[in-house]
């Protein structure tokens, strides 16, 4: 008896698992990459499996090392067998939501009731904020999927050993996946669910509990997952982790300079706006925490330090994105659900309303994606290039005064591109943008950097050769470059256009002529 129960518990968690996914995966594919972010990083897994380079990271053919590479395995290991299109781009970011999901419902069902279990998890799906973020492809939900997924294998590890239960498998999980959170963005993936997990022992009073961070097999688990790349890529590239820790790790966390600078409450008003309107209930959850006339449990506690951690973390330093504040939503979606189902239960008029929040949240998720559906397309989709028009083997590309990331993969580009801009140092310096990244890759290979990163005087060099060229660039370009006026138009939309220039057989230097005094 015993045992068929635990079956048919399993096979309402895999359904549960299976329809989440559905949920999150079945519209992913219908909206074009956004620029810059989705370009960004499906860009680079579109190279790894292009190049073959699997340990490398690249970005237009240079090592990009801002993030690990798990979001790239992912992703170029689904276009491998799926084609280069946005599902698959996407995968990382839906897998890392189901995980965050899933894992809530696994662990709710186990520490808490499976009311509480299901609501907690319909709440999460719904949220515009994570249903959307779960169709973006960037590192932010992997990562929050991963550090989901080590808190809640610890606190399931420390209550099974706190009542003399099975703990080891739990705590090796949460160990594997602190691993694989350090290889999808780096050392928050460790750090803040370990701080977290800290916090929660001594709040609930079991300081012992917090001797699992230290157990032995766990961390050579966690090192045979993560030293490997981390190690191989220093051999190749040797001032990898000084760039990877110091430059993307310390200096953004702690200083300025980088893009997304904003004040300290900057995460209430987002977490405010992009959960409703499940965040109505949110002055519910608060009510336990007013004088204190309702104790809370050790569930309760680990999800108001995961949400309350997490959010001020991210409010600390003066760069912050959006997506940073992800891994916050799991616990949120706890907290609300549980104030959610104390309203329901105690009956009247309020007997109903999660229930009609529950629709209402699913119908602006809806509306979200198909708001970001009728955006303007990126460049690199909206200028397919006309029939009988095609990129020639021996062609090369070049891109004008900016990088338009999403191109290569919209291209189906087989080589790196060629980018014309002002390059020196004090220009580059000014702002953390598309010509800082492509600069500071190219310190890691100067031979390529030097053939793909054209200053405005090499030009002629670039394109005075004996095949031909496709530019891209703003479609006001010639009115400062004169010389495109011997180049072919072939598309144009908006303020973006493309030209075909047939070069020089003869590498005539003259070929751009007049080119003197032009800037890009």
């Amino acid at each position: 008896m015993k045992a068929a129960r635990e079956t048919i518990g399993l096979v309402r968690a895999g359904l549960v698992l299976a329809c989440l996914f559905a949920w999150l995966a079945v519209t992913a594919g219908l909206r074009p990459l956004m620029s810059p972010d989705e370009g960004r990083y499906a860009g680079v897994a579109f190279e790894m499996l292009r190049s073959g380079d699997w340990l490398v990271p690249r970005l237009d053919g240079m090592p990009f090392f801002h993030k690990p590479p798990l979001f790239y395995w992912i992703s170029a290991a689904a276009m491998g067998l799926m084609g280069a299109s946005e599902w698959p781009a996407r995968l990382p970011s839906m897998i890392g939501a189901t995980l965050a999901a899933g894992g809530l419902f696994l662990f709710l069902r186990r520490w808490a009731d499976p009311a509480r279990a299901t609501l907690a998890t319909v709440v999460l799906a719904t949220m515009p904020f994570f249903y959307l973020g779960a169709q973006f492809a960037n590192l932010d939900m992997l990562v929050a999927g991963c550090i989901a997924a080590t808190l809640l294998l610890a606190a399931d590890a420390a209550l099974s050993k706190a009542q003399g239960r099975a703990w080891r498998i739990a705590l090796a999980g949460a160990f594997a996946f602190a691993a694989l959170g350090v290889l999808a963005k780096g050392l928050i993936g460790v750090v803040l669910p370990g701080a977290i997990f800290l916090a929660w022992c001594a709040a609930i009073r079991r300081p012992r509990l917090a001797g699992l961070m230290a157990w032995p097999p766990g961390w050579v688990l966690l090192l045979a997952i993560t030293v490997p790349w981390f190690a191989a890529v220093q051999v190749r590239h040797p001032g990898f982790l000084d760039y990877f820790v110091l430059t993307q790790h310390v200096r953004r966390f702690a200083s300025g300079g980088f893009n997304g600078e904003h004040p300290f409450w900057f995460y209430l008003p987002v977490i405010a706006v992009f959960t409703l309107p499940w965040i109505a209930w949110a002055a519910a959850a608060l009510r336990p925490l007013r004088g204190l006339r309702a104790p809370l449990s050790e569930v309760d506690w680990l999800m108001w330090i995961w949400c309350v951690g997490i959010v001020l973390f991210f409010s600390l330093p003066r760069s912050k994105l959006v997506g940073y504040v992800l891994p916050a939503l799991p616990p949120l979606a706890y907290l609300i659900a549980k104030a959610a189902l104390a309203a329901a239960r105690a009956g009247g008029r309020w007997s109903s309303a999660p229930r009609w929040t529950a629709v209402a949240s699913g119908l602006v998720c809806i509306a979200g994606l198909a708001w970001l559906a009728m955006q303007t397309a990126p460049p690199g989709q909206r200028l397919r290039l006309p029939a009988g028009e095609a990129v020639g083997p021996a062609d090369q590309v070049l891109m004008l005064g900016a990088y338009y990331y999403e191109l290569p993969f919209y291209w189906g580009l087989r080589q790196p591109v060629q980018v014309s801009a002002d390059w020196t140092p004090a220009t580059v310096a000014q702002r953390d943008d598309w010509r800082k990244e492509l600069y500071e890759a190219g310190g890691f290979d100067s031979e390529r950097s030097a053939a793909l990163l054209i200053d405005v005087r090499r030009l002629p060099a670039a394109l005075c050769v004996p095949h031909a060229t496709w530019l891209v660039g703003a479609s006001g370009a010639p009115a400062v470059l004169p010389w495109l006026a011997q180049a072919r138009l072939v598309a144009v939309d908006s303020d973006t256009a493309v030209w075909r220039f047939a070069g020089s057989a003869t590498r005539d230097p003259n070929c751009l002529q007049p080119s003197e005094g032009v800037v890009p």
